[in-house]
């Protein structure tokens, strides 16, 4: 029988398999398709992200540097008020390969990684649980002691052990333009209701246009109507749900959820990345699968370290919601360098944020 049986090899699940391996834990993976695909997530993230990588791998993965962000209330035709730091704050990175590299990095670790495997059916018993799923060679059932639920947004474990969902989801769309871009700045626009559209130069990659909005809006219309501003004609779109605000619970008897499945993403922009493998960490810490009372450790752990981050994220997210005036007063009064963290937005209140700020005042 296995300690695990991990569904979904996103980043948070292939962290907690890399993470449970190397603490001789017994743990067998599970991907529906080709690991990494369909891309479904943009590949803009804090600097942050080269702590959960080889060293050899950033030249792979890196595709351009960001230092700041242009805030628009209007279309491309609007300047913007620019956000900055004079080193990082950023990165756009090959987001497919960050799947790949951090499957490896768990096979490597001694987890069993298969991809082409979808999960079926999943069954919590008084001592164990029984994973149904369909593979190249047929239909496979198997044992383990704890399920973890790393399969994303519209989690399927989630699903089949009667776990709460998140409080909300939204609807995100991107695509690509392949005119290769370095510039250090990206932007947002604050012309989604609700949320927000973006533009990130992505190096000799192109550049990403994307959009998040409520289900029942007109998604393609709005995206379609966002890039025929910029004059730019876009291919390999793609969407899916974004989770926004945790269920009250994301743990069952003998199953637990992490990263999108359980809505442990930044209610500001919608990423995940690294609050998912911050809490996978504490999942392959906290919880020993012969155990299940370990599970409540797992729960609480992770909400002492993002609970405060995720609320302060919901009171960033309301101001996209402002009037317009005053979200071109605030943004006037704010704009210049900045010393918050793009993750964290308790960074708003630290002494680095206030320097900034009284310096802009000065100027």
């Amino acid at each position: 029988m296995h300690d695990f049986i991990v569904v979904g090899a996103g980043p948070a699940g292939s962290r907690f398999a890399r993470s449970a391996a190397e603490r001789n834990h017994d743990v067998l993976v599970f991907e529906h398709g080709e690991i990494g695909r369909p891309l479904a997530c943009s590949g803009h993230v804090s600097t942050d992200i080269w702590e959960y990588v080889p060293a050899d791998a950033r030249d792979e993965l890196f595709q351009n540097e960001i230092r700041g962000a242009r805030f628009h209330i209007g279309g491309p035709e609007t300047d913007g008020e620019p956000f900055y730091k004079d080193e990082p704050v950023s990165n756009a990175i090959d987001r497919v390969g960050l799947d790949k590299t951090l499957a490896r990095m768990a096979d490597r670790a001694g987890a069993d990684v298969r991809d082409q495997h979808t999960v079926t059916a999943l069954e919590e018993h008084r001592d164990h649980v029984t994973v149904t799923v369909n593979g190249p060679d047929g239909t496979e059932r198997h044992d383990a002691r704890m399920v973890a639920g790393c399969d994303g947004p519209r989690s399927r474990v989630r699903r089949e052990c009667d776990l709460p969902q998140p409080e909300e989801f939204l609807h995100g769309v991107l695509a690509f333009d392949s005119t290769p871009d370095h510039e250090a700045f990206v932007d947002v626009h604050l012309t989604v209701p609700e949320f927000f559209a973006w533009r990130i130069p992505r190096g000799e990659a192109g550049v990403e246009y994307g959009l998040a909005v409520a289900p029942d809006s007109d998604v393609s219309g709005r995206f379609s109507s966002f890039c025929d501003a910029y004059g730019v004609d876009v291919s390999h779109r793609c969407s899916g749900a974004i989770p926004i605000g945790p269920p009250r619970r994301v743990i069952g008897r003998r199953s637990f959820l992490i990263g999108d499945a359980a809505g442990q993403t930044k209610p500001f922009t919608g990423g995940g990345i690294l609050y998912g493998m911050r809490a996978a960490d504490h999942a392959a810490r906290e919880i020993d699968p012969t155990r299940p009372g370990t599970l409540g450790e797992y729960e609480r752990a992770w909400r002492d370290d993002l609970s405060t981050e995720i609320r302060l994220g919901h009171w960033v997210r309301r101001a996209y919601s402002l009037p317009s005036a005053v979200q071109s007063a605030g943004l006037d009064a704010l704009s210049g360098e900045i010393g918050v963290h793009m993750d964290r937005p308790s960074t708003l209140f630290s002494r680095e944020q206030l320097r900034a700020v009284l310096s802009a005042s000065e100027r």
